[in-house]
């Protein structure tokens, strides 16, 4: 049996336990996790929200990490402009980057979901409209939703995700986390526990 932990990173927090830059530090997952030797399977960008999941089994890590696993990721992404169909297409059929196509991807529009808010919020154009959209990928090159998104003319504004395999944010707030044990070598789906309160920097 191994350890997974469901945490929801909040905006603006490192998915590391420590910030190497020594001039104003940021914001780190020990600011919120008190669980002892567990560490970020994967990993989600400094200014992106939503589901990160730790392990303290190596297999695990591995197995949720690794690009060959092909483990399927969702995001909640609003872009900036009304998103056409040709630009769905794009996406779903894999867009060009600089290092190399993406893979077929799902994506498709969403109603605009009852989010937390974001602090600070996204800014506000009052004369451009955005567009939320559910976007699946296979893979996790670096900042590649916000690539994607704006390779095909539909900058990103805000970027939530919200499964992992058979994972989900489910109701974790920004800043709480729960565990589940997953067993090896199958990883099943997650269970339900109560999820921990976050912990405040002092």
């Amino acid at each position: 049996m191994a350890k997974l932990i469901l945490f929801n990173k909040p905006f603006h927090v490192l998915s590391q336990f420590t910030d190497e830059r020594a001039s104003h530090p940021r914001a780190t997952l020990a600011d919120w996790i008190d669980q002892p030797g567990v560490y970020p399977a994967g990993r989600l960008d400094y200014d992106s929200e939503g589901l990160l999941l730790l392990t303290d089994e190596g297999a695990v890590q591995h197995r949720i990490a690794s690009p060959t696993n092909k483990m399927p990721k969702t995001y909640w992404v609003q872009v900036e402009g009304e998103l056409t169909d040709e630009a769905l297409q794009k996406l779903r059929k894999g867009v060009v980057l600089k290092d190399g196509i993406t893979r077929p991807a799902r994506a498709d529009r969403l109603e605009t979901p009852d989010l937390w808010p974001r602090n600070p919020p996204v800014r506000f154009r009052q004369n451009v409209p955005t567009t939320w959209l559910a976007l699946t990928i296979t893979e996790g090159k670096n900042r590649q939703v916000r690539r994607m998104t704006a390779a095909v003319g539909y900058p990103t504004l805000r970027l939530i995700r919200v499964r992992i395999g058979d994972w989900t944010l489910d109701n974790l707030k920004p800043g709480e986390y729960r565990s589940v044990t997953v067993n090896l070598p199958d990883t099943p789906p997650k269970l339900s526990t109560r999820p921990k309160r976050r912990r405040h920097r002092s």
